[in-house]
């Protein structure tokens, strides 16, 4: 295949030379968009949605269709893999994932299953497939996991937590239990990184959303590591794939994720896009970092965020994306210009200067 026929976000994720950075939106697939709130209706189980091939494929192109987005991204979750491992966990609507039986003990680290993605996820492998097929270079398709830290937090406190009160205490009191349990995570989502990737996936991310809760130095303790882990085990096989490191409430850690050998940092809004460059080695790509909230504004307010981002970015292998997922609540017809600015910016930056 000509390198050129490769999809643009593919191309700009390697560090290839672009014309324009690529488009695309966290959680572009979702609540925002009547046709998936119509979908969801019908079908209102979470996990029928993510886990049944022919539902997440049309949840997966729904964005793809409305809006011709630079990446497509598998609808699913970061914490599918869980049952895979002996971990059930079900996902209760304006509630968020509810664990039933949380990790508190060694013994429970200790019959976790190894993860088989092929055996435990092969709807994943499916939905990778056809998306590749119906996109062709049109886009490229990306996979996500979540980095071992966000997984345990889940598991450990057993639903979505404010303070992370139940995970901090192990860590500080059990620190050899959560190191387990991390490492366990840590060899599982590479299992299931590389399945993806062998499946179709093009361009990988990996969400650790709730390791901005951890100071610097327990950052170094318990996520950098294990991020770091994951990326050198998939790396060591699929070295030629993009991998992307997104954090919420990243500020006070940007260069120690710069340290972890993914190849494209993805910045929140709290940073400014110059100083997040700035802040990062110049082999490390960024992506980001329109503030979601932007969206609820004019289309003028949009195209003036989306030209001062990529103007800050001059330089850098960027990808243009939110600097968190697309808010519920957030007008489609907003979306649009956020994509058609995107793809439109250099004739935009051209008539702001």
């Amino acid at each position: 295949m000509m390198r050129d026929s490769l999809p643009l976000l593919l191309r700009a994720a390697r560090g290839e030379s672009v014309d324009r950075p690529p488009v695309w939106m966290m959680r572009q697939a979702g609540r925002y968009m009547k046709v998936y709130r119509d979908l969801r209706d019908r079908h209102p189980s979470f996990r029928e949605r993510s886990e049944n091939p022919d539902l997440s494929y049309e949840i997966s192109m729904q964005p793809f269709e409305a809006f011709q987005p630079d990446g497509v991204i598998l609808f699913s979750d970061i914490l599918t893999p869980l049952p895979g491992m002996g971990i059930d966990f079900d996902i209760v609507e304006s509630k968020g994932p509810v664990i039933q039986d949380p990790i508190r003990q060694q013994s429970q680290v200790k019959a976790l299953k190894a993860l088989e993605p092929k055996e435990s996820m092969h709807f994943v492998g499916e939905v990778l497939g056809r998306l590749r097929q119906s996109v062709g270079n049109r886009a490229a398709v990306l996979g996500f996991v979540g980095a071992p830290w966000t997984l345990a937090a889940y598991v450990v406190e057993g639903k979505s937590s404010k303070n992370y009160a139940v995970i901090k205490a192990m860590a500080f009191q059990e620190p050899e239990l959560l190191h387990s349990l991390l490492n366990h995570f840590a060899e599982s989502i590479a299992a299931y990184l590389r399945y993806q990737i062998d499946s179709g996936a093009q361009v990988v991310q990996m969400f650790d959303s709730w390791a901005g809760q951890l100071s610097p130095i327990d950052f170094d303790i318990f996520a950098a590591p294990y991020q770091k882990k994951v990326v050198d085990l998939v790396k060591s096989t699929h070295p030629d794939t993009p991998m992307i490191l997104y954090i919420s409430g990243s500020a006070g850690v940007l260069e120690r994720m710069g340290q972890t050998g993914v190849d494209i940092v993805s910045l929140d809004w709290t940073v400014d896009m110059s100083d997040g460059c700035s802040r990062l080695p110049n082999h490390v790509g960024v992506q980001g970092n329109v503030d979601p909230g932007l969206l609820f504004g004019t289309p003028e307010a949009i195209r003036n965020r989306i030209v001062d981002t990529v103007i800050k970015a001059k330089g850098r292998r960027h990808i243009l994306n939110l600097g968190h997922g697309i808010l519920p609540g957030t007008p489609e017809e907003n979306a649009r210009v956020f994509f058609e600015a995107g793809k439109d910016v250099q004739n935009l930056i051209n008539a702001a200067t």
